[in-house]
């Protein structure tokens, strides 16, 4: 049987199950954040602004399962933008029915409406049933990132 998932962009309506889904992505990486950066990081995402970060649900049978948060950015290796997806989550009790391949097709469908033709992302090590999915859809850069904080 397959999965009809129904990709669009984020409305306004979505606040509680993109709160929802965002949490249970952020636990996934023992990671809390503020009612602040979630009210800020919302209406970011509702912005409409090239500058700022765009979102995505993922629905099945009308129930919010999934997110991706992306930005088109400049790159000094290239003319064109590049696009970089941030976040990515599907509801653990969904997974393996081509959620998550579906939003990342969806992220670079937009890109490539917008003149984009890279599309990257970066996870943990340890986050091997989501490399699982990415090594079937993407290359494997060979950078490593590192990161400085005050």
């Amino acid at each position: 049987m397959t999965t009809t998932v129904h990709i669009r962009p984020l409305r306004k309506s979505d606040h509680a199950d993109w709160a929802r889904l965002w949490t249970d992505y952020l636990e996934f990486y023992d990671t809390k954040l503020s009612e602040e950066v979630y009210r800020v990081s919302f209406e970011r995402l509702l912005a409409d602004d090239p500058h700022e970060y765009s979102g995505l649900i993922a629905e099945v049978e009308g129930e919010s399962v999934g997110l991706a948060h992306f930005l088109f950015h400049r790159s000094m290796w290239t003319i064109e933008n590049t696009c970089y997806l941030m976040d990515l989550f599907v509801d653990p009790a969904i997974r393996g029915k081509g959620i998550g391949r579906s939003l990342i097709e969806a992220v670079h469908k937009a890109a490539r409406a917008a003149g984009i033709t890279e599309t990257y992302w970066q996870t943990q090590e340890f986050n091997y049933k989501g490399r699982m999915l990415y090594d079937q859809v993407a290359s494997r850069t060979p950078f490593i990132i590192y990161s400085k904080e005050d």
